[in-house]
């Protein structure tokens, strides 16, 4: 009997880490693929992205426009409120047999309250992972308590999961799911980057994101624009430059981020969103990756580039050694450019890459064939030690 898998996504971000389970879950004859997206897919002033995921061959079974014109909390929680209604009607309509979330934004936590008082079980990736810097951290614990299945990206996750209460024989440590890109997606030359993007990338350059930071010290503005004085700094990079996400002040950002980027035409290029063919591209061929995104500590060490991992957004995440963490001023950012630049050019390689081997995809394809029909409940305690 076929079973129906719904996949949640509301962001690039999630979208290009899933792109190889979408694939994995069509081509399954056991397995029927339903598409649900939302949030800033719907976007224009964010990229419209839906137009990408249409451009890959997806269909899609259900849109769920949430967003606002505002980014302040209250228009959030509103949006927030708008997903777990309009998933919850998606989720009638579509009747299917197991939800997939990935990750810890808000959206994914309505999908996820959402899919409980439809009684659809979840299938949670990257789960029990920290980032204390931001509102997505107890967002990613509430989804792995609303979920049936989880799948980490590394042992330490694995075990936080059981630590919250989970059944060990309901978490698994699969790797985390974006690295099957590096080892079955394509990737573009320089050249061919270039001309996709209508920009000339013949000197050395840099990928950078910022988004805010939505539970520290942390001011949004201040801190993106202390990024792009010390990107100043090396006036020789060029800089890819893409939008930041759909989080409380993101929007506020995008004025100073379009005006750096127009005031600069030769060196510095704004782009609302990459795609993940392009975004591994540039990647793969740009001296650093900048910003505070957790594909700086996830996809770039695989592909041996340094990241420069600013400020609190990240703090707690499993990181390789080519991550150069520092604070969220100019100084203390230049300083770690010139880290991360002393790094590639020695030539050498992340020796620890803690987030597996680009296989995740598979192993989590064949948990969807033996998910149990309900959502779980019971609540695993953790073996009391004997005392001495």
């Amino acid at each position: 009997m076929t079973k129906t898998v719904a996949v949640f996504t509301g962001t690039r971000a999630d979208y290009g880490l899933l792109y190889w389970l979408l694939k994995d879950i069509e081509a399954d004859p056991a397995l029927r693929l339903q598409l649900v997206v939302s949030g800033s897919h719907l976007s224009e002033e964010l990229g419209y992205t839906l137009q990408g995921i249409l451009d890959d061959g997806f269909g899609v079974d259900a849109q769920v426009p949430i967003l606002s014109e505002l980014d302040t909390p209250v228009a959030i929680a509103a949006s927030m409120g708008r997903a777990v209604t309009g998933v919850a009607e998606a989720l009638a309509k579509l009747q299917p047999d197991v939800l997939v979330i990935l990750g810890d934004r808000y959206e994914a936590l309505a999908a996820a309250q959402a899919a409980l008082l439809l009684s659809v079980p979840v299938l949670h990736l990257h789960g029990g992972e920290i980032s204390e810097g931001a509102n997505d951290d107890a967002m990613r614990h509430a989804i792995t308590k609303l979920s049936t299945l989880h799948c980490t990206a590394a042992e330490p996750y694995r075990q936080r999961v059981i630590q919250m209460g989970e059944s060990p024989q309901r978490v698994f440590n699969v790797g985390a799911i974006g690295l099957d890109h590096l080892t079955r997606s394509s990737r573009m030359d320089r050249h061919a980057l270039s001309r996709s993007l209508n920009w000339d990338l013949s000197g050395p350059f840099v990928v950078a994101t910022y988004h805010p930071v939505t539970l520290a010290d942390e001011p949004a503005k201040a801190s993106f624009e202390a990024m792009l004085a010390a990107l100043d700094d090396y006036p020789e990079l060029k800089v890819i430059l893409t939008y930041p996400n759909a989080d409380e002040q993101g929007r506020s950002l995008i004025p100073a981020l379009e005006a750096y980027a127009q005031q600069r035409p030769e060196r510095v290029l704004a782009i609302p969103s990459l795609g993940q063919k392009r975004y591994l591209s540039a990647v793969a061929e740009a001296e650093m990756v900048i910003g505070n995104s957790s594909s700086g500590l996830i996809e770039v060490p695989a592909l041996a580039r340094p990241t420069v991992n600013i400020g609190q957004r990240q703090l707690g995440r499993l990181a390789a050694d080519s991550v150069f963490h520092c604070a969220a001023n100019r100084t203390a950012i230049a300083q770690a450019m010139a880290q991360a630049l002393a790094w590639r050019e020695s030539g050498q390689r992340a020796r620890y890459l803690p987030y597996g081997g680009g296989d995740a995809s598979g192993q989590v394809v064949e948990l969807l064939k033996s998910m149990p029909a309900k959502p779980a409940s019971e609540f695993y305690d953790l073996p009391q030690k004997e005392s001495a």
